[in-house]
């Protein structure tokens, strides 16, 4: 059967060429597609070829053409040329497909293009004989991708099995060379002190849900935006939620590889990373909002009066020029659509905030019984850590009697369990092996915190006037405990403040009682400027002996609010 460019010897024969490599690296690194194209025009000029495009792909995977974007790009120009007869001139037969289903399935494409196919290193010919060859070959060329695969398949689970991350780096990591461990991943600044962050920010309660999260990226110059309009979309957030190689383990569960402590430096904890599985497992997903910004930092955290609905905010068009407003929305409600100025609204909030603002006694007072209350909690933590060590044995025994029972069983239902069941156990594990190391904190970890914790107690009206938008709204959920109330004609309710500033306030308004007799002992120092007469530091030891017992109490009845309390003072 003849060649289809020899039926029309008046024509000029025009050609295409197809280049293809695997990967970005052989395009950028190596020479691939142009010894490729330098190979094929040779062969397009000694035959008198005239070469009108060529296409080139790195596109990995030799299986589905119709994935390459140069393939498809070269199908869509034979279509668009249906009354020109095009050569398609390819480097070798392993560009074309390697895989004979997709390799025949292409080349009745273009023969339906009317296009005719050949090679420097491959004849092509329609006899039965050559058809059969071409399929032997890409039969070979199918054979060679799949154990390729295989093969890359098995390095890479060998080393997610001994702790390393196998996959594209994820935002926060990069690759870097190591003499120890060859490729690990590290820490790629600033990006991973903001995730970092971020990760912290979700388990602990300051960013109550996956949109706030969103905004706070959006808001750091400094990570990666989708675009120029410095947009982060939704499915990268929940993505950075879910991945456990932030708490520095590598898991691969398609490659049948259980989670396992990885080599490379982790960016939060994995009780942090255990805390934010919970969350998503029982929150319900918020969309973001555009409306809340730097304009009106209060929506949706004050509350209107009349109805108890979070109120809506809007700039409203005057005569030159546009005015910010607060508002209630609530189609049922009585103060519907009463706009309250923003000075109102924001100026309220802050003179709430600098209400609280204790005195410099006060403080010293609040420092003594902190301190007090760290040594408490230290003998426990002590205590803690030896209980975790006694759960720690406890599941390390149950996991061996479960691999004893699947070394005996012989139904494959029963091992399924036992594997399940162990799998569940080792995760249980690495958070109490966590758990125990954490237990007791570091030597002069209480030192680390106590002055930014304090300074934040002493003024916290000072860090929400100069903070941006996610620290404002991060210092509100810090002071307050519930939303604010608003009304229009009296102004804001009374607040209800959280755990610290509740002690501070009780400490600066002593009930009867509390004050015993001076007598004649000397006063004690507690710190530079600061002297306290004994009879009024008799009371602290009782008060924070009063206060870590308020703690425990309030751990039983609610761990979240009483956890977010405690980060406050570090304890």
């Amino acid at each position: 059967m003849q060649s289809k460019q020899h039926l029309m010897p008046d024509k000029e024969a025009l050609a295409v060429i197809y280049c293809r490599v695997s990967d970005r690296k052989q395009k950028t690194d190596g020479h691939g597609l142009e010894s490729q194209e330098h190979r094929c025009r040779q062969y397009a000029d000694e035959r008198g070829y005239s070469v009108e495009m060529v296409f080139t792909d790195d596109f990995t995977g030799g299986g589905d053409f119709m994935k390459r974007p140069a393939m498809r790009a070269l199908l869509a120009y034979l279509a668009a040329e249906k009354d020109q007869n095009y050569i398609v001139v390819f480097d070798d037969l392993k560009r074309l497909a390697r895989d004979t289903k997709f390799h025949w399935t292409l080349r009745e494409k273009l023969d339906a293009f009317g296009a005719v196919v050949e090679s420097p290193n491959f004849k092509f010919d329609d006899t039965p004989e050559g058809r059969f060859v071409e399929t032997m070959f890409a039969a070979q060329g199918q054979l060679e991708r799949e154990q390729n695969s295989r093969q890359v398949v098995q390095k890479m689970t060998a080393r997610v099995e001994k702790g390393y991350y196998v996959f594209h780096p994820p935002i926060g990591y990069r690759y870097a060379k190591d003499k120890a461990h060859g490729k690990i991943l590290v820490r790629d600044e600033p990006v991973a002190s903001i995730i970092a962050e971020a990760l912290h920010g979700y388990a602990n309660g300051m960013f109550a849900s996956q949109a706030e999260v969103k905004r706070f990226l959006e808001s750091r110059p400094e990570f990666p935006k989708s675009g120029t309009s410095g947009y982060v979309h939704p499915s990268k957030v929940k993505d950075m939620l879910r991945k456990p190689v932030y708490a520095g383990y590598v898991e691969a569960p398609n490659w049948n590889v259980s989670l396992r402590k990885g080599h490379h430096e982790p960016l939060i904890s994995f009780a942090i990373h255990q805390r934010i599985q919970e969350i998503l497992g029982g929150a319900v997903y918020a969309p973001a909002r555009k409306d809340i910004n730097e304009d009106f930092p209060l929506r949706g955290f004050v509350l209107c009066d009349d109805c108890e609905q979070p109120m809506t905010s809007c700039w409203s068009k005057g005569r030159n020029k546009h005015y910010p407003y607060y508002l209630c929305d609530t189609p049922t409600c009585a103060s519907k659509r009463k706009s309250i100025r923003r000075a109102d609204i924001e100026g309220g909030v802050e003179a709430l905030l600098r209400n609280l603002q204790p005195a410099t006694h006060i403080l010293g007072l609040a420092k003594a019984m902190f301190v007090k209350g760290w040594k408490l909690r230290l003998s426990e933590a002590h205590r803690a850590k030896e209980a975790l060590q006694e759960q720690i044995s406890s599941v390390d025994s149950q996991i061996e009697k479960l691999l004893d029972r699947i070394v005996e069983s012989g139904s494959s239902t029963v091992v399924k369990a036992c594997e399940s069941r162990i799998e569940k156990l080792e995760r249980q594990r690495i958070l109490l092996v966590e758990q125990a190391e954490q237990t007791l904190p570091p030597k002069g970890h209480h030192d680390e915190f106590i002055e930014p914790v304090f300074e934040f107690l002493a003024n916290p009206c000072n860090l929400y006037i100069k903070g941006s938008l996610a620290l404002k709204r991060t210092v509100l959920k810090l002071v307050f405990s519930e939303p604010l109330r608003y009304c229009r004609k009296e102004g804001y309710r009374t607040a209800k403040n959280t755990y610290p500033f509740k002690v501070l306030g009780d400490i600066s308004t002593p009930k009867c009682g509390m004050v015993g007799d001076p007598g004649i002992e000397p006063g004690v120092r507690l710190r530079e400027g600061v002297t306290v007469p004994c009879h009024t530091l008799r009371p602290v030891a009782h008060a924070a002996d009063a206060l870590h017992l308020r703690w425990r109490r309030d751990y039983k009845r609610c761990p979240e609010a009483s956890r977010r309390n405690q980060n406050l003072f570090g304890a």
